[in-house]
């Protein structure tokens, strides 16, 4: 609900102020999430936290798009990209670890010497010599109509697995059309909407969404796949589970700083489809499940996959900068970190309910996932190979999904952008 406040609030108060704030809120919201004395309490601060969190990732791209400039864009984006793909990877395996050695209310607390930190170097590296607008005004409409749209759809895709119920339709339909009305509102407006909806006739920028939007179908609709299949039908536990999914975050862990130079060198025109097919190729070994897999192979098509993936995400994000001018970044940012998340939480919903379909039809008075994650460890086994074709059929719609996002692909830029030409390389020309 915060990413579309995060372009105004630059531009009103500036990047480095409103990064640190953002850094200080998610601070805060960690420490009292890890003294939090109940679920009430926990809930509240889990909000604050994710004020602060939710401004960290468009603020920090804004901050590295402008720095580096179209010319160093893949390169910046695709050091940006490393933890977000590694988090999802990481973040269990670690977790794990803390709840089984420490307490869960770790999980929170070793947020707060790594975010101090990162404070400290914030106020002492970051340029503060940066322009702001007081006169920029807030699009109070827009706030009203897309930050409870966005989070009325994403609550309804995450609730999909429960079938047609009121719970899941009526959010979904309420925050479709508050979206749809924001679109509208943004078109008339007088006053600069949170998110320029314009920017989408911008073919590179256009391009670009789409292909992250898809994207983030795949790569998340697969993450909620692989973990349920290692614990559900392998009999792994969380932290097993969690470790067998490295391979992906380390593939594109792996690539992603030459990914960064390729785009920069041959453009992401050329370098995203190649990554796609890649991670295509690495989903292949995952639509043919069963039920005693080799960990090896699924191990090597998963490094296989993040391969791929580590060519996807970032070349096409820095894509979508690179034909912006400067003062057109910050809106950009909030634009471009929206597409992926409702494009994982489509994904994620999507997933969710053609695997439970898969279960009912696969699996004899099979009553869900609920019901086969709780079954006793003999009716696990009888019903493992059943289950495996469950959600290696499931994996087909991922690599579909995957398969979607190489048609975007193919219209991103297939030239790399002519040297940007900044104030301060006058001045050394001129004093040479």
């Amino acid at each position: 609900m915060v990413i579309p406040l995060t372009g105004w609030a630059m531009e009103r108060f500036g990047a480095k102020r409103m990064w640190i704030v953002s850094l200080v809120l998610f601070l805060a919201g960690s420490a009292l999430c890890g003294a939090s004395w109940s679920v009430q309490s926990l809930i509240v601060f889990r909000i604050l936290q994710g004020i602060g969190g939710g401004m960290i990732m468009p603020i920090g791209q804004s901050i590295l798009a402008t720095a580096a400039g179209p010319q160093r864009m893949g390169r910046v984006m695709s050091l940006l990209g490393v933890p977000m793909l590694l988090g999802p990877v990481l973040g269990p395996v670690l977790g794990g670890l803390i709840v089984d050695t420490v307490s869960w209310r770790w999980i929170f607390y070793v947020n707060i010497p790594i975010g101090i930190v990162a404070v400290v170097l914030a106020v002492r590296m970051l340029p503060g010599h940066e322009r702001t607008d007081a006169s920029t005004r807030l699009d109070v409409r827009g706030l009203v109509l897309l930050s409870p749209g966005l989070a009325l759809l994403v609550y309804g895709l995450s609730q999909a697995g429960q079938g047609s119920t009121p719970s899941v339709v009526l959010p979904m339909a309420v925050g479709a059309a508050l979206i749809v009305g924001f679109v509208l509102h943004a078109l008339r407006s007088r006053i600069t909407p949170l998110i320029e909806v314009v920017l989408f006739r911008n073919r590179n920028f256009a391009a670009a969404s789409a292909t992250t939007f898809c994207f983030g179908a795949a790569l998340f609709g697969g993450m909620l796949l692989l973990p349920l299949y290692y614990q559900v039908v392998r009999g792994e536990s969380a932290l097993s589970a969690g470790l067998l999914m490295a391979p992906q975050g380390i593939g594109a862990a792996l690539v992603m700083p030459l990914s960064g130079t390729l785009t920069d060198r041959y453009g992401a025109g050329r370098i995203v489809p190649a990554g796609l097919l890649v991670a295509i190729l690495g989903t292949v070994a995952y639509t043919q499940l069963g039920a005693h897999t080799g960990y090896t192979l699924l191990a090597a098509s998963l490094f296989v996959r993040g391969i791929g993936f580590g060519f996807v995400m970032m070349p096409a994000m820095a894509a979508a900068y690179q034909t912006l001018s400067r003062d057109r970044v910050p809106r950009a940012s909030t634009a471009i970190n929206i597409v992926p998340r409702v494009g994982g939480s489509m994904g994620t919903a999507l997933m969710a309910v053609v695997l439970e379909h898969q279960i009912s039809v696969q699996v004899h008075g099979g009553g869900g996932l609920s019901a086969v994650s709780t079954a006793s460890p003999i009716e696990r086994a009888h019903n493992a190979q059943p289950l495996s074709v469950a959600f290696g059929n499931t994996f087909w719609w991922a690599l579909g999904l995957t398969a979607v996002a190489l048609v975007p692909a193919l219209l991103l830029p297939r030239r790399p952008m002519a040297p940007e030409v900044r104030p301060e390389d006058d001045e050394a020309v001129l004093v040479e």
